[in-house]
């Protein structure tokens, strides 16, 4: 199972009942950071969630809403006595800005690995994760994030018997791993099912909608997006800024078809977002507006079907 909290929803500027914009998510105890900006520590605690464990933090862009609560929680992660290191993931000049941000935090217990994104899609294997960076359009280089967690087919112990092989070998071929036995090789496939439905989760913000938002979302069980703007009269605004209002958004969630959409990142203006959802769920019934603090479990099929 995955877990997925939506730490803060706010953009531009944290407000006292809404921070900024940021998301964690968390499998097998490890947790990735999508964005960091001022309030995501407070949110975490009060998530509940711990801050040793952060292993990826991945960034959108370098607008400071997204990033200038970093320094801290590098602090933070350090005094919970991390040693291993945090892989940094997001466009390129992370290292650069990266380091600059830590003149007030200079000595870690940890090191930090660096990926800087240069093309217009990219994959990062991390653990089990794969994680799917996408160029957007806003007036800074931007990517968006799918978090998949790819699901292997079922053992086929009959299969496996039918080849003659000892159980001592089942387990690494459940892994991937090749064998040899009595003088032949087999492979995982060899005694595998077909690959079953694993769980992904897409989450952008900061940019105009284009197409490859809908095609990196598509089939998500969960989609998290922008919307910043619900006011009808908004829309010039949004192209100005190179934002999305909450109708765009659920034309994205629309074609992608994703099994649950939450928006994000409301502008400061946008105090009562509540008012604007029914036009939005018009377009996509599916659509929820996040909140700080929004949790989901989400489970594996067989997982659910268990439960």
């Amino acid at each position: 199972m995955l877990d997925v909290c939506l730490l803060g929803t706010g953009g531009m500027m944290p407000l006292p009942y809404r921070y900024l914009t940021s998301l964690m998510l968390r499998y097998e105890g490890s947790q990735v950071l999508i964005d960091c900006g001022e309030g995501t520590q407070i949110a975490a605690r009060k998530s509940g969630w711990s801050f040793k464990p952060m292993d990826v933090i991945c960034f959108t862009h370098y607008h400071a809403d997204h990033i200038s609560g970093l320094p801290g929680l590098l602090l933070t992660i350090g005094n919970a006595e991390r040693t291993e290191p945090v892989l940094m993931i997001g466009p390129k000049g992370l290292e650069r800005v990266v380091n600059a941000l830590r003149t007030v935090a200079p000595e870690l217990p940890f090191p930090i690995e660096f990926h800087e994104l240069t093309e217009k899609e990219e994959t990062i294997s991390w653990k089990d994760m794969q994680i799917q960076a996408f160029r957007v359009n806003h007036n800074v280089t931007c990517y968006g994030y799918s978090v998949l967690l790819p699901r292997a087919g079922k053992f086929q112990v009959e299969r496996a018997r039918e080849l003659g092989l000892p159980v001592q070998l089942w387990n690494p071929l459940q892994k991937g791993v090749s064998v040899e036995w009595e003088g032949q090789v087999y492979t995982s496939d060899m005694v595998m099912g077909a690959p079953r439905k694993g769980l992904k989760v897409t989450y952008c913000t900061d940019t105009r909608p284009v197409p490859q938002i809908a095609e990196a979302a598509r089939g998500a069980d969960l989609f998290i997006c922008e919307g910043m703007y619900g006011e009808p009269d908004k829309q010039q605004k949004a192209v100005e800024h190179k934002h999305m209002t909450f109708y765009e958004a659920a034309e994205l969630a629309k074609t992608a078809a994703p099994a649950e959409m939450w928006l994000t990142h409301f502008s400061p203006s946008l105090n009562h977002p509540e008012d604007y959802l029914a036009d939005a769920r018009k377009i996509f019934p599916k659509t929820k507006l996040g909140k700080d603090g929004k949790k989901r479990t989400l489970r594996f099929e067989e997982e659910s079907k268990e439960s």
